[in-house]
């Protein structure tokens, strides 16, 4: 059976309690119904008798923190070798600031930082249901702002909510304090409050335009003798080109590298967007995936092919892994093995060892390119 709780036991537990909670009190407000009741589990009689010293200490300890904020619950107990005993039996704390004042000064201060900016929203935008859910959704995103990015946050709110068609580009919100890139960085956050704010799905703002970088490296395709070109993919999507094959390389690097090669286009694959389905040339062509060989490389393939693209992949087998180990290096994200539905069983397999060996990452650009080259060359034919 467990021993007596003790203070720091008991704050611990407050603490976790908080962390678990304070989004959601937050939002809704120091719900007075907040409250923590832990059963204390004072020393039995024979406890006593065998260390009378560290329960009369216990005892002190739990006498020394009554306050205003807690509600302690005593007993008296009557034992026929132990005497008379005072001893604490429960702890109870009602409210969330009470449980975080309990929990320690710390877990107190950033309990009371994210009350105070939740209650300045609410005040600010209404007590709408959608705005509460969202405060709660994003809590930890609106507790990292440091004092004057919650500020601006506040500012661009509101200047959103008054001007919700107002044409802008991102850049041109005319926020005092605020620096061109700060809406860019914030805009998640921005977009989700301004959501349940207002209703509307945008910001009212114009989007910057979808750009995709690609290499013809066919030198009779090039429109204008253009071989490298970054544009926006909409008008990418109008080019009047027929090529055989598209590679689609998850690295930059890889694209740049590639060599003249008749009826071939390369495509930098743009992460997880990998927008090769809103091309049509590029849909009527034979497409080659060539990514890194970790979990993210075999995630975007099965993006790319979720989005309707019928794409064969390249040096993406644990055969290639293997041969290769010394070029190995640790997976910052650790061990990520999922099942991918749209993945061959080769390709599974691949990343089944990626994950057995703790979490591995072959750089595409680190394999030798001679190999590199007729592996893409013989899955071209």
């Amino acid at each position: 059976m467990a021993g007596p709780v003790t203070v720091a036991g008991a704050r611990e537990r407050a603490r976790k309690t908080v962390e678990k909670n304070r989004r959601e009190w937050a939002a809704y407000g120091d719900d007075p119904e907040a409250v923590l009741d832990i059963p204390l589990r004072p020393p039995t009689e024979r406890a006593v008798l065998i260390d009378s010293r560290a329960a009369s200490e216990w005892a002190d300890s739990w006498r020394r923190v009554q306050g205003e904020h807690i509600q302690l619950s005593w007993t008296q107990r009557n034992w026929p070798s132990a005497g008379r005993q005072e001893l604490p039996e429960r702890l109870t704390l009602r409210t969330a600031d009470a449980i975080a004042r309990f929990a320690g000064r710390d877990t107190h201060r950033q309990w009371v930082g994210l009350r105070d900016r939740a209650a300045a929203l609410r005040e600010r935008f209404g007590e709408g249901e959608d705005l509460l859910a969202t405060i709660q959704r994003r809590g930890g995103a609106i507790d990292r702002l440091t004092e004057s990015d919650f500020r601006l946050l506040r500012e661009v709110l509101g200047w959103l909510q008054q001007h919700p068609a107002s044409g802008y580009r991102l850049r041109q919100v005319p926020i005092p304090g605020m620096h061109t890139k700060w809406l860019g960085a914030h805009h998640a956050l921005v977009e989700s409050l301004f959501a349940a704010i207002t209703g509307e799905a945008g910001l009212g703002l114009v989007p910057s335009p979808e750009t995709l970088r690609i290499r013809i490296l066919d030198p009779t395709m090039r429109p204008g003798g253009l071989a490298d070109i970054a544009a926006p993919i909409d008008e990418l999507a109008t080019l009047s080109i027929e090529p055989a094959v598209v590679v689609v390389c998850e690295n930059l690097e890889s694209v740049l590298a590639l060599p003249a090669w008749g009826d071939v286009v390369a495509i930098h694959g743009g992460g997880y967007a990998v927008p090769v389905h809103r091309l049509p040339w590029a849909l009527s062509a034979r497409i080659l995936y060539w990514g890194d060989l970790d979990a993210d490389g075999f995630a975007i393939l099965h993006r790319l092919r979720s989005n309707g693209v019928t794409a064969t992949s390249v040096l993406m087998d644990e055969r290639t892994l293997l041969a290769h180990r010394e070029l190995w290096v640790p997976d910052p994200q650790g061990v990520v093995v999922r099942s991918l539905p749209t993945l061959t069983d080769a390709e599974q397999a691949a990343l089944g060892r990626i994950g057995a060996e703790g979490g591995v990452r072959l750089e595409q650009e680190r394999l030798p390119w001679p190999m590199v080259l007729e592996a893409l060359r013989v899955a071209a034919s």
